[in-house]
């Protein structure tokens, strides 16, 4: 007696990693992670979505299984970007990983990591809005520069 199979539906999680993207802009649900220090005192740690550009690309890279965990730094990200196998890239493609330059403020030096998005656009958290926002490769005049584009070669 044979057994018919069925057929199995095959993901598609770059294409569903794009839209995911296109649809971040507005959400503020990266804006708190909280930790507690040893005094049993708790505090947020990206500042109520003024450092959340991390949480908010680890987070979405991890729910898709391309990075192993949740970072709060765009220097542990980065780190867990090259383990996770993703590559650095001269030219960026929609999808690609982006790290700017680090810029001054009224704490210290911060660099800042999202995505490209394609046609000049990018995706990350804004400091000013708290939020995820779509905004121009290089912030518009503030012509920030990028210093790293990474890329997975193999999402499916």
């Amino acid at each position: 007696m044979s057994h018919a199979t069925t057929p199995k539906f095959e993901r598609l999680v770059f294409r569903t990693y794009l839209v995911v993207l296109q649809n971040a802009p507005g959400t503020a649900m990266f804006r708190n992670f909280y930790l507690r220090r040893p005094d049993g005192s708790e505090f947020d740690a990206i500042g109520d979505g003024e450092n959340a550009c991390a949480f908010f690309v680890s987070s979405v890279l991890v729910m898709l299984g391309k990075l192993k965990a949740v970072h709060g730094t765009v220097k542990s990200t980065l780190k867990d970007l090259e383990e996770s196998g993703w590559v650095h890239v001269d030219e960026p493609q929609p999808g690609d990983v982006l790290s700017w330059e680090p810029k001054q403020f009224h704490d210290g030096a911060h660099g800042h990591i999202g995505f490209y998005l394609g046609d000049n656009r990018a995706v990350s958290t804004s400091t000013t809005h708290k939020v995820v926002a779509e905004h121009e490769l290089h912030y518009g005049s503030e012509n920030r520069p990028i210093i790293g584009a990474y890329r997975l070669q193999n999402w499916e």
